[in-house]
């Protein structure tokens, strides 16, 4: 089993940064890949990055060039660097770990652990 803990948010006016931080425990040697999705309300959960073991990343159109995602194996965590943060950015993030091959998919059904999510709110 994993747990996954996201940190990190909070909130920022736009063009600012913010550093999210999702921790994972138990058998994180099974993980293959770890992503980030966002939920803002009423709408639907949506990809925003993802790395697999072997470094590979992946990122919607909408973040890239503005967000980075990184893993620090030592701590087992994964971190979503978030920079020039915009205000369609606001969205619950959650971070998610999958235990089998990953191909890029931004397909949330893909991942099997869930974290319980942390605020991300940029005000104009």
């Amino acid at each position: 089993q994993v747990q996954l803990v996201e940190s990190g948010g909070g909130l920022v006016q736009a063009g600012g940064s913010l550093r999210l931080s999702c921790a994972a425990s138990g058998r994180t040697f099974s993980i293959y890949a770890t992503g980030w999705f966002r939920q803002a309300p009423g709408k639907e959960r949506d990809f925003v990055a993802s790395i697999r073991r072997d470094g590979a990343t992946y990122y919607a159109a909408s973040v890239k060039g503005r967000f980075a995602i990184s893993r620090e194996n030592a701590k087992n965590t994964v971190y979503l660097q978030m920079d020039n943060l915009k205000p369609e950015d606001t969205a619950v993030y959650y971070c998610a770990a999958d235990q089998n091959y990953y191909s890029g998919s931004s397909n949330s059904s893909e991942f099997d652990y869930w974290g319980q999510g942390t605020q991300v709110t940029v005000s104009t």
